[in-house]
């Protein structure tokens, strides 16, 4: 009996840890944010940190390789960004 065993490759696996360090660290961000006892919580940031880093790191092998290509940003678009974050702040 054969079985189709389908082959990942490099960006597969690239792609696969991404996905991971995102959830991971947005399980680590809701974890801290409710955490009572200081000390946790100071692990808790340094993992967060860690964990970041390391997703940083993935994306930036991902965007070096091409297989995460991000557009140039046009300085309007800049522009319309910060106008409604700071319009966010306000509120």
């Amino acid at each position: 009996m054969s079985y189709n065993i389908p082959s990942y490759g490099e960006k597969d696996m690239l792609n696969d840890a991404l996905i991971a360090e995102r959830s991971i660290t947005s399980d680590y961000n809701s974890f801290t944010n409710e955490c009572t006892n200081s000390k946790i919580r100071n692990v808790m940031l340094d993992l967060l940190n860690e964990e970041h880093d390391i997703q940083a790191e993935v994306f930036e092998e991902m965007h070096a390789r091409g297989y995460y290509p991000t557009p140039f940003a046009e300085q309007q678009m800049i522009n319309q960004t910060k106008k409604k974050f700071a319009q966010q702040a306000q509120l």
